[in-house]
């Protein structure tokens, strides 16, 4: 991010550090700004510490003025107040989705889905890629995402012997849905010279045929991340077309009724220049989702910016500092304490557990909150090992609020660690629907598959858990979240219930997705809560999640979704 610097992301953002100045084009002043609207005849469910129910909610310009009785909010509000007629729906706080990859979404979103609930078998997946070779120009890739060979049955990965054949004259690049492995051709391997002799990468591997030679399947962001920086189509599309993108990934949150959107790895395709891309879909009132910004690790230049954590306003703030310690475990890449059910395997250290031990200590004491990205039960123990670290060495860890991300397999010692740093676990709750079964079948075996996303346990403990979709790795959606957590249900065995004792009531789950992930990306005195004085997002729901079924719960319509004062979304 050549020319940014410190005086200029603060101000640009039209915020100083440690006032409530904001200003990114949308966010406006309550007292500037005093129309009240005020929400009656249905149910408020504000997500207050107690979990209290009241009939009647008041909002004055962006800010919660009051909540509570019907009789005392409508004299809070005073005449001339407008009236929204709920009809007998359902208000909460905006929704949070702790952890999704803005970058991926609108940097990569554009290329088509060649996963398996869009292409089931392994050959609709190759006719999808040769059809997106014969459309694409002369000089453009042949790009995919989402391909997902542990859901094939076989498993099955692309190689150079298939996209050779797709695409023998130009580069192939072909996404895993995890974003953790990529399978390219030929021409692809050849222009980030990768051949027989090419070490491994730091942190990732080359998938090799049984003579040696590279067979395009590529294990980490570290061995795929050359290729995909020489894609000139991408770079294109960060340049021009990376703000209305990712404005559309705004309008497609709030059709979900999500508020904020927690950016898991900013700059991971152009460095610390995308917070300049973030800031600029504000620009008009145009973005309709607040941006938590958590700064990714392996792109450099975030100091030598002046990047610290909490600049910004509450449109668009950078919350954190992200590590991703090992890879995935449908992929065999996370990093486990023994090998993988039917693989020969532990998977990779994309960190080692010294390095992690250094990065932890430095980004704790210049005040980073850290989120780090744990699948493994060995990655998690290195990652609980790097915050003790840190604490020994002065650093308040508890202060930092550090999140393990995903934190897929977690034994009852690894709990109680973790409630003693005050840590957060962040589940990729859709695991337990989408992958349950290959969990079970292929990556874990039924023994090990009973301590995935483990959000009852950690409940129990006192934590503060989030749920977590990770799209583009699993599809964006708070109610389709909640229901897992709710009924741990496996898309293909309807009546099978993962780990049922692992099953959370519909109010904690509510929590993991407003309250707590408010409090874990540091924005608690802002959203998460419906609450006076705090920021006016909500959604409004046709139906209680407490009155359905826990499977029915995906199938609620969202009917409204409020951001900062103003109705963004209307069924």
């Amino acid at each position: 991010m050549s020319g940014l610097n410190r005086r200029q992301f603060v101000y640009g953002a039209g915020a100083v550090l440690g006032s409530t100045l904001v200003g990114c084009g949308r966010q406006r002043d309550a007292a500037g700004d005093s129309a009240v609207t005020v929400f009656v005849n249905g149910t408020i469910l504000p997500v207050d510490a107690a979990f209290s129910e009241y009939e009647a909610l008041a909002i004055s310009g962006n800010r919660v003025l009051a909540v509570g009785n019907r009789d005392d909010v409508l004299a809070a509000a005073g005449r001339g107040a407008t009236t929204v007629d709920l009809a007998g729906r359902i208000v909460l706080p905006g929704f949070i989705e702790p952890h999704m990859h803005f970058a991926l979404l609108a940097g990569l979103g554009h290329l088509e889905d060649i996963g398996p609930f869009k292409q089931p078998t392994f050959d609709d997946a190759l006719n999808a890629l040769r059809r997106i070779a014969a459309s694409a120009g002369p000089d453009e890739w042949v790009m995919a995402r989402q391909f997902d060979p542990i859901m094939l049955d076989p498993p099955r990965d692309l190689t150079t012997r298939e996209l050779d054949e797709i695409a023998p004259d130009r580069p192939a690049f072909v996404l895993n849905a995890s974003g953790h492995v990529a399978y390219v051709n030929s021409k692809a391997l050849e222009l980030d010279g990768i051949t027989r002799d090419s070490e491994n990468p730091p942190g990732g591997e080359y998938g090799r045929y049984e003579d040696g030679s590279p067979n395009g399947v590529l294990y980490g962001q570290s061995a795929s991340s050359g290729i995909l920086y020489r894609n000139r189509q991408i770079a294109d599309r960060m340049q021009s077309g990376f703000v209305g993108a990712g404005r559309e990934v705004g309008n497609d949150a709030v059709a979900l009724g999500i508020t904020t959107l927690c950016d898991q790895a900013t700059g991971a395709l152009a460095g610390p220049a995308e917070l300049q891309s973030y800031r600029a879909m504000y620009d008009g009132g145009l973005m309709k989702a607040r941006i938590r910004a958590y700064a990714y690790s392996e792109q450099p230049g975030w100091d030598e910016a002046g990047i610290e954590a909490g600049q910004g306003d509450a449109l668009m703030r950078v919350a954190g500092w992200k590590i991703v310690t090992d890879g995935s475990n449908q992929g065999f890449t996370g990093r486990q304490r023994e090998p993988y059910y039917t693989r020969d395997t532990v998977g990779i250290f994309y960190v080692e557990p010294d390095a992690l031990r250094e990065m932890a200590i430095e980004r704790g004491k210049k005040g980073w909150p850290l989120s780090l990205h744990g699948n493994g039960d060995a990655a998690i123990d290195s990652i609980l090992d790097a915050v003790e670290a840190a604490r020994d060495e002065g650093v308040d860890v508890r202060a930092l609020r550090s999140r393990i991300e995903h934190c897929s397999i977690l034994h009852d010692e690894q709990i109680e660690r973790m409630a003693a740093l005050g840590m957060v676990p962040s589940f990729l709750i859709n695991h337990v629907h989408y992958w349950g079964h290959v969990m079970r079948d292929e990556v874990f075996g039924p023994e090990k598959v009973q301590l995935l996303d483990r959000c009852a346990s950690v409940e129990k403990a006192g934590l503060n858990w989030l749920s977590h979709t990770d799209a583009p790795v699993s599809p964006l959606g708070t109610l389709h979240k909640i229901r897992v957590a709710v009924a741990r249900d496996l898309w293909a065995e309807p009546e099978t219930i993962l780990a049922p004792d692992e099953r959370v009531s519909v109010e904690a789950a509510i929590r993991s997705v407003t309250r707590n992930a408010a409090w874990a990306c540091h924005s608690e005195n802002e959203i998460g809560s419906l609450e006076a004085g705090k920021l006016a997002d909500l959604v409004v729901l046709e139906e209680d999640p407490r009155a359905v079924e826990p499977t029915a719960i995906s199938d609620i319509t969202v009917s409204e979704t409020w951001m900062d004062g103003e109705r963004v979304y209307s069924a």
